[in-house]
């Protein structure tokens, strides 16, 4: 609906579904210049943290795995490394290798459900994936055979797809067998082959001329692409341990959001995420990847965050070569868990969800309960930069018409993926001119 007059423009979007959330959107021009931006998050707080206070830090990832369905492993990853950051618990090789398994297998699903079902239809015009599929069935059923490979990854090693069972502090409880493991080869030669065909396709896409300025942050892996650990980096120079991460991060709350607002030391701006990894850990990409990416046109650092959805392509890539590199070399650990010996300490854990980093540090007394936590998702650190990319996207397309220019608006905050639930057509939109 459009109605207004004079030279206020407002656009405003009611009722933005996401997967952890409600929000709602709203740009107010004023004289041909953005004045004011706004993504409301109105979702009501679920009190994770609260309800972790008193339980024993050994359910902490079964309990964090439930705030999302589409990123579990991730909750549950993070949650490990800061339960056992806390308790002085050091796991080997072996367990390490089956846990970046099991996230490479949530990396899978998360982005090709994002590419093909959720961005994608913004940039060929169509409402939604059910109208993209009937352009092109071969297109989206190569997205729905991607999830579906990284689903049974997460089955095989975790469980089940959704809130996988088979994680546990220290390792997991038990190894899968060898020959499920083995049988992931195949499905997953073949996802490596459709990631790669889902990189050119998204390439010719066409994209808006816009750039951002970015402070990046992103895990460094050590020698590999970064997902399941690592040290903090910017790009601007910081290098710290989660730890010396979550004590600089000040988290505020606005008027306009129940989600907290983060900022790097109580006032920088920043983002997480594909782009963030992409620019600080390019060379760390498996050649496969590497090549792909070059092929499509990035270089080593992508501002235009209309591309992101290329970056994320190129990590589907990573993900599925990396998750045959380590099907082909695993060995089950034995035990398939370290031992862990409860005791009063503070840990903090950071890993690489799908949508950018993830944190989580707890307190713990003498007998393992849980006495502090903080989760700190990626989109309570987005939000403020995913403003400011509305404010640069607006200002440069208010030549355009009412409809394209909030459809543009729709897709900068689509860039980012941010905790946006499976509902492709996820804005109720209103445009008025007073």
């Amino acid at each position: 609906m459009t109605h207004g007059s004079g030279s206020h423009r407002t656009i405003a979007v009611e009722g933005l579904s996401r997967v952890e959330g409600e929000g709602s959107l709203r740009v107010d021009v004023r004289d041909g210049v953005v004045e004011d931006v706004a993504l409301t998050i109105f979702e009501p707080p679920r009190f994770f943290e609260a309800l972790l206070q008193g339980r024993a830090a050994a359910e902490a990832p079964d309990i964090t795995a439930r705030i999302c369905g589409i990123c579990p492993v991730a909750y549950q990853m993070s949650a490990c490394a800061a339960v056992e950051d806390a308790v002085g618990v050091r796991v080997g090789h072996r367990v390490t290798a089956l846990r970046r398994l099991l996230y490479c297998g949530e990396w899978i699903q998360s982005h090709a459900l994002h590419i093909y079902l959720l961005h994608a239809p913004d940039f060929l015009g169509c409402a939604d994936a059910v109208e993209l599929a009937e352009r092109d069935r071969a297109a989206v059923q190569r997205g729905l055979d991607l999830k579906k490979t990284g689903n049974l990854v997460m089955e095989t090693v975790g469980g089940r797809a959704v809130h996988p069972v088979n994680v546990k502090v220290g390792g997991f409880y038990r190894a899968p067998d060898p020959a499920d493991v083995a049988a992931l080869a195949g499905p997953l030669e073949r996802a490596r082959d459709a990631a790669l065909a889902t990189v050119s396709w998204v390439a010719g896409f066409d994209f808006p001329d816009v750039e951002g300025e970015y402070r990046f942050v992103a895990l460094r892996g050590d020698g590999r692409y970064p997902m399941e650990s690592g040290r903090v980096t910017s790009s601007d120079g910081l290098d710290v341990t989660a730890g010396g991460f979550a004590d600089r991060v000040v988290e505020e709350h606005v008027a306009r959001s129940t989600a907290l607002h983060a900022r790097l030391d109580g006032r920088l701006e920043y983002l997480t995420g594909p782009l963030a990894r992409y620019a600080l850990n390019a060379d760390q990409l498996p050649e496969v990847a590497r090549r792909a990416a070059a092929d499509a046109g990035l270089g080593p650092v992508c501002t235009n965050p209309f591309r992101s959805i290329v970056v994320r392509a190129v990590e589907l890539v990573a993900a599925c070569a990396e998750a045959l590199r380590l099907v082909l070399a695993y060995e089950p650990p034995d035990p398939p868990a370290a031992p862990v010996g409860w005791r009063a300490g503070v840990g903090t854990g950071a890993t690489e969800a799908p949508r950018g980093l993830l944190f989580h540090r707890y307190g713990l007394d003498d007998a393992g309960l849980i006495t502090s936590a903080r989760i700190v998702p990626p989109t309570s650190q987005n939000q403020l930069t995913i403003e400011a990319d509305l404010r640069r996207v607006a200002q440069a397309g208010l030549a355009l018409p009412d409809d394209q220019l909030t459809w543009r608006c729709e897709q900068a905050v689509r860039n980012h993926d941010p905790c946006i639930s499976c509902a492709a057509h996820f804005l109720d939109v209103t445009v008025v001119h007073r």
